[in-house]
């Protein structure tokens, strides 16, 4: 339990410097994001460019401080989106029951009977090739893996002694589910969270990578991808460090559900 609670801190700081670096990018990138010379095309790895320089001179390492804004800005938003549809629709169906359960749950069946990639495409290409449509189509897709996951969560606690005590002293519904039911998910709600941040990211960055998300020249991670896989022969630099950053952050959200998880599991504290 001590480890894990000492992994928990070590992610949670990463995360902490990781967001703190994106909100003062001005102060900590040593040029800005668009600052380019054919001059400087390629540099390799120096206290100026400590990453090196991309195809159009462009320093690297500053565009990479920079791609945090839109890279985790977008994806709190779409998780912010996923968990407050989802929560609300989840909370409504395992408590109430009956009918209504019975609709949202085929609602839900019906989005996840589907490739979640393909649904975000098809939503993008009715809505038009702009960030805020990729935004509403990942939502729109995620929620229902939200819905069901909070459902599930809510349907152990429905029959509770306090629930069924609140019910027959003429309590509201509303009340019942904001005093009673939500402050016991929230547990689950912090680690679904979690997980989804990294899932959020991903998605932006391969969204950007195909050319449907943020376009460039926006230091999003994933587009530097995309811009940097044609010199990927000639400049490997321009490739790995976007890849890294990416890897290490959806990693340690990841990391941070897992561990959240474990740590509120009742058998772990056993």
């Amino acid at each position: 339990m001590k480890k894990l609670t000492m992994s928990l801190w070590i992610t949670g700081a990463f995360i902490c410097a990781v967001v703190i670096a994106g909100i003062f990018a001005p102060l900590i990138a040593p040029h800005g994001p668009y600052e380019n010379s054919i001059l400087t095309k390629f540099t390799p790895m120096s206290l100026t460019y400590p990453f090196g320089t991309d195809h159009l001179g462009r320093c690297i390492f500053s565009r990479i401080i920079y791609g945090i804004r839109p890279t985790l800005f977008f994806s709190f938003l779409i998780m912010v989106g996923t968990m407050t549809l989802g929560t609300v629709l989840g909370l409504m169906s395992g408590y109430l029951g009956g009918k209504f359960d019975e609709v949202i749950m085929r609602f839900v069946d019906i989005i996840l009977s589907f490739p979640s990639q393909i649904v975000v495409l098809a939503v993008v290409a009715a809505l038009g090739n702009q960030i805020q449509n990729v935004i509403i189509a990942m939502i729109l897709v995620k929620w229902a893996w939200y819905c069901r996951m909070i459902r599930g969560s809510v349907l152990k606690f429905r029959q509770s002694p306090f629930v069924i005590y609140s019910k027959m002293i003429g309590m509201p519904t509303l009340f019942i589910l904001r005093k009673h039911i939500l402050p016991n998910i929230s547990a689950d709600l912090t680690v679904l969270a979690s997980i989804d941040m990294g899932w959020a990211i991903l998605n932006i960055s391969t969204l950007s990578f195909l050319g449907i998300g943020v376009q460039p020249p926006v230091s999003e991670w994933g587009a530097m991808l995309n811009e940097a896989k044609n010199v990927f022969r000639s400049n490997p630099i321009q490739v790995i460090f976007p890849g890294l950053s990416l890897m290490s952050v959806i990693g340690a959200f990841h990391y941070m559900g897992d561990a959240l998880r474990d740590l509120w599991d009742p058998k772990e504290a056993l």
